[in-house]
């Protein structure tokens, strides 16, 4: 038996790809998975682009693997990713020691081509896009815990001028209907309650259906909410241009379908939006908005915010926080700007110092924490439905679980409530974790 070493940078498709890793490697019977590297015959890194200096940090953890491998020369280097699409050969010509380098849609063939590796040790890498033969390729996903994330589509078709993922990615493309559910009913059996569907733009699926027709994301909400033993539904990351009305009505009828829902708006300018080419304008993004209130009245909304985009001007930021005051958003995930080799905004004139992105940065996170706080307090003497999924890492003489709106919730209650649903009235707010008293 060999052992393998992952590591895992980035969003949770990465996450995600890294649990198919496991499973692929697993399933030959010849690996275990071990969390110390200086244990593993095989070292895997698997990559993300989307920050700044994301080769960099790259070649740094290779770097820092290299010292293993020059006193194990059969010590076996494989970089996957974002980064490795993006770049493919020239992290080799960096790094002459890195043995493998696979894409993001050839992650099933990596137990092939550390075979190859070990026979020839000659350099192997396959940066390809071969369509859904990662998908055709996948396992079932079991977890341990009581929630689970899957991925039902992947890739980008929207070119937006500041992202790299339609070059790492691919173009949008959807797993057939059947192998989603197929999927999640088999996580289901396995004691899944909560699932989350992934993909670069999720709410943009269009998978084909056994009897030759299209499955849009709605009805695959609806189906999914059918299985058995699954009782909530969460979906990210999704784009504004694809929330269409279908989508909407959803809310209105499906209860297992949480009233909390992240979409990226990214900017509160319309001029900083149309250098974007997000093709969408804040009053289009506030119309969705609008509806989804009306069709579920207690929802609240996360976003992602990029800060200092080049021509963003001081009135250009002023907006965007009166934007977000205006929708209330309840948390966000946001980032300075930073350039991607490759894109188009990456040829823009970028005259903001970075100072002064810093500045922008911290008012527009201190105006969403206050929300963020705003919105818990809404909380406090509620009753909230928690997913009961542990004890808490800090009292071992609490159990933690997770509310619809993404709260962390500590109580004290029963072990055997792990992996149920138990409803908890919060009476204490705190700025990362609340707490409750079991009802």
């Amino acid at each position: 038996m060999k052992y393998i070493y992952i590591k895992t940078w980035g969003c949770q498709m990465n996450e995600y790809d890294s649990s198919m890793i496991v499973k692929y490697l697993e399933k030959t019977g010849q690996y275990l998975i071990t969390k110390n590297s200086e244990k593993a015959d095989v070292l895997v890194l698997n990559t993300c682009s989307i920050r700044e200096k994301a080769q960099e940090k790259v070649f740094h953890q290779l770097g820092r693997w290299k010292k293993l491998k020059n006193k194990n020369a059969n010590i076996i280097i494989a970089v996957g990713g974002c980064v490795a699409t993006q770049e493919g050969k020239e992290i080799f010509k960096r790094a002459k020691y890195v043995d493998i380098i696979f894409g993001t849609q050839s992650l099933h063939k990596l137990p092939k081509m550390i075979d190859e590796v070990e026979k020839n040790r000659k350099f192997v890498i396959d940066i390809s896009f071969p369509k859904l033969d990662k998908f055709n390729n996948s396992l079932t996903i079991t977890n341990k815990g009581y929630t689970a994330s899957i991925s039902i589509m992947e890739g980008c078709n929207k070119y937006c001028s500041f992202c790299v993922v339609p070059y790492t990615r691919g173009q949008e493309i959807s797993r057939p209907s059947d192998d989603v559910l197929f999927e999640i009913a088999s996580l289901a059996e396995n004691g899944i309650k909560e699932i989350n569907l992934l993909g670069q733009n999720v709410n943009a699926y269009q998978g084909p259906t056994f009897d030759g027709k299209i499955c849009y994301f709605s009805e695959l909400l609806r189906l999914i909410s059918e299985i058995d033993g699954i009782e909530r539904i969460r979906f990210t990351t999704s784009n504004p241009l694809e929330f269409s009305d279908d989508i909407i009505e959803v809310y209105k009828d499906t209860p297992k379908l949480v009233s909390f829902l992240h979409l990226p708006v990214q900017s509160g300018s319309n001029k900083i939006l149309q250098l974007m080419k997000r093709s969408y304008t804040t009053e289009e993004y506030e119309k969705i908005i609008e509806k989804l209130i009306k069709a579920r009245p207690n929802i609240q909304i996360s976003s992602d915010f990029i800060v200092g985009f080049p021509g963003e001007s001081k009135k250009d930021f002023k907006e965007t926080i009166n934007f977000i005051k205006k929708i209330n958003f309840d948390m966000s995930y946001s980032f300075i700007y930073s350039s991607r080799p490759g894109t188009p905004a990456s040829e823009m004139k970028d005259e903001i110092n970075i100072k002064e992105k810093k500045e922008r940065l911290y008012i527009l996170q201190d105006c969403i924490n206050k929300q963020t706080m705003s919105w818990s307090r809404k909380m406090l003497g509620s009753k909230q439905c928690v997913l009961v999924e542990g004890t808490s890492k800090k009292n071992a003489m609490e159990l933690y679980g997770k509310t619809e709106n993404n709260r962390i919730v500590n109580f004290h209650g029963s072990p055997k409530m792990i992996g149920k649903f138990v409803n908890v009235q919060i009476n204490e707010i705190h700025t990362h974790v609340l707490h409750g008293k079991l009802l």
